[in-house]
């Protein structure tokens, strides 16, 4: 017997976990075009990245011990500057849970041949943070997008560390407390939570972080792209709109775009309710579900944003199969897991999603399911 289709689907279907669902109401001709077609090292180019630059410390709650800076390369970008830059003036410690984490875990291991103290949990599970030793440098995800898993707080992170906290947070920024106090390093891309365009990184150094870069020469080469010093100092032009190579200016108005609509739903408070609330929406239909599950059992350590879910005997075909079905219909695009996760879903609820949508996805899955088991 064939499933009946569901009469209403989401308004948006956008459920990728990046690049992710633009703002609600956003349209190509609502991007300012000023800076188009001009130099970015113009008056105008520079005011617009350093604009860019206000905005993000406006809604992140940055403070003003910390410096913000755009950077090639998106999230992966920008966390191998500080790697590439900072690693080797002592021990390291990297943690992997997901695939990104591991791929840190290849940089200090393979290419910078640092031998880094390796801890690692399967996907789904979180390590045992007290083993981290702070007088080692520390390379973490604060939220890992391919397997849901998020750390629960900055409480684990020693106030007194000798070593610097490095953390890649593309997909948790914007939607969870960062304790400013316990980073020194913080990456992410405008693709993730903010639903902006990829390409582009964010750097934010913390004090400790400057003063690495100021006092250590790695023993390796850096390529221009990653050089953040100049005769032992920082290039502070970085850090106020002069980045190192040249910046789509498309992408910057996209990113102020994102930004400004951030402000009006009530800046970083308001996207956190936001993508609770999707998170909330998305629980309640597992929970309604005896196929549907959780990858992360702990919901004190479950994202809010790169929700991974269990399927009942789902393989790897499986799941193709089920996302191509929802695809094919324009219920939802993008929702299989990462290809190194175990087979099953990821839904973005992160804070560009509307509720609304998640919750004309649950008929969806069902019919899939339904039509997929018959």
């Amino acid at each position: 017997m064939t499933a009946s289709k569901p009469a209403r689907k989401p308004a948006r279907p956008f459920f990728s976990s990046g690049p992710c669902a633009k703002p609600p109401g956003w349209s190509p001709d609502k991007i300012a075009t000023q800076s188009l077609g001009r130099s970015h090292r113009s008056k105008l180019g520079k005011a617009r990245l350093q604009y860019c630059i206000d905005l993000i410390r406006e809604v992140l709650e940055v403070p003003d011990s910390h410096l913000i800076g755009i950077v090639p390369g998106s999230d992966t970008g920008a966390v191998e500057m500080a790697m590439w830059t900072m690693l080797g003036a002592r021990g390291v410690t990297t943690l992997a849970w997901e695939s990104f984490g591991e791929g840190w875990v290849t940089d200090a291991l393979k290419q910078l041949k640092i031998d880094p103290t390796v801890i690692r949990a399967d996907y789904g599970e979180l390590p045992d943070l007290s083993q981290v030793d702070w007088s080692t440098d520390v390379v973490f995800t604060w939220n890992g997008t391919t397997s849901g898993v998020k750390v629960p707080d900055g409480e684990w992170i020693a106030a007194d560390r000798k070593g610097l906290a490095i953390a890649d947070a593309t997909s948790a920024v914007f939607a969870q407390d960062i304790a400013w106090d316990k980073v020194d390093v913080l990456t992410f891309s405008w693709q993730k939570v903010l639903g902006g365009e990829g390409a582009h990184g964010v750097l934010i150094l913390g004090p400790r972080a400057v003063e690495r870069l100021e006092s250590y020469t790695p023993a390796w080469p850096l390529p221009k792209l990653f050089r953040m010093t100049k005769g032992g100092k920082l290039i502070e032009g970085i850090f106020k709109g002069e980045t190192i190579n040249t910046p789509s200016m498309l992408a910057v108005e996209d990113a102020i775009f994102a930004l400004e609509w951030a402000k009006c739903v009530g800046g970083l408070a308001g996207m956190k309710r936001r993508a609770e609330a999707n998170a909330a929406a998305l629980d309640k239909l597992v929970q309604e579900r005896a196929w549907l599950g959780h990858l992360v059992a702990d919901p004190a350590n479950r994202s809010n944003t790169s929700v991974c879910l269990t399927v009942e005997g789902a393989d790897a075909d499986f799941i193709k199969k089920f996302g191509g079905l929802l695809e094919a219909e324009d219920a939802a695009y993008d929702i299989a897991g990462y290809r190194d996760a175990p087979a099953g879903l990821r839904i973005w609820c992160g804070s560009t999603v509307e509720t609304a949508d998640i919750e004309a996805l649950g008929p969806w899955l069902d019919w899939a399911w339904d039509t997929l088991r018959n």
